[in-house]
């Protein structure tokens, strides 16, 4: 399935997200690149958004609309590596695409607060695990979550490739953004509601397009 016709379907779901479709699109291109890349994915946000950057994790590091099985390669590396369960792992594993919710590390998030500062906490983990094929996906209703603006901007001088996920108006942040995905709401629960068919969508995209 090409990305366009997955975004045609998001469309036809949701038409107010017309205005936001080549944001979609182009989103979508750059995580395939990214992959493509052998890069990842880090996802942040705060609260619902919080939430929102796990859920996607959930759907790339396993099947999320269509089934992904090990390789055949793998499948009997498995089985040299343990006669006793390898088979049961080829079976039962999926192929996964490398993600980090950078909301996830609980003593990590801790020790950064405590010792550099709150507003650090996503701009310090881009730095570790940050790489140039890398993207960072950047969730914030309002565009101005400071922690997500210093992940996006420690991102950027890293070299990776940022996508936004933010409310009407951007914030701050779409300044910092390669592709900035304006849903068209301001209120917070309307831009959250919005968000997560938009992420289900780029999440397609990939796995179409990889698997």
């Amino acid at each position: 399935m090409k990305l366009e016709d997955v975004l045609e379907k998001l469309i036809k779901r949701y038409p107010s997200l017309e205005s936001c479709s080549e944001a979609v699109l182009n989103a979508g291109e750059e995580l395939v690149d990214c992959y493509q890349n052998e890069g990842k994915l880090l996802i942040c946000g705060n609260g619902g958004s919080a939430s929102d950057s796990d859920h996607i994790v959930g759907e790339l590091m396993k099947s999320f609309s269509k089934k992904r099985p090990v390789t055949s390669e793998f499948s009997n590396q498995l089985q040299e590596s343990s006669k006793e369960r390898g088979a049961l792992l080829a079976s039962k594993l999926e192929r996964g695409l490398s993600a980090i919710s950078l909301n996830a590390h609980g003593g990590l998030i801790s020790a950064i607060s405590n010792d550099i500062g709150g507003d650090f906490i996503f701009a310090q983990q881009v730095l570790g695990y940050g790489k140039k094929n890398d993207v960072l996906l950047a969730i914030s209703t309002s565009g101005n979550s400071v922690n997500v603006l210093d992940a996006c901007i420690t991102a950027k001088a890293l070299g990776m490739k940022v996508i936004g996920l933010l409310g009407e108006t951007g914030g701050k942040i779409k300044a910092f953004c390669d592709v900035a995905i304006c849903v068209p709401a301001t209120n917070t629960a309307a831009v959250q509601e919005y968000h997560l068919p938009v992420y289900h969508t780029l999440c397609i995209m990939v796995e179409e397009t990889i698997f």
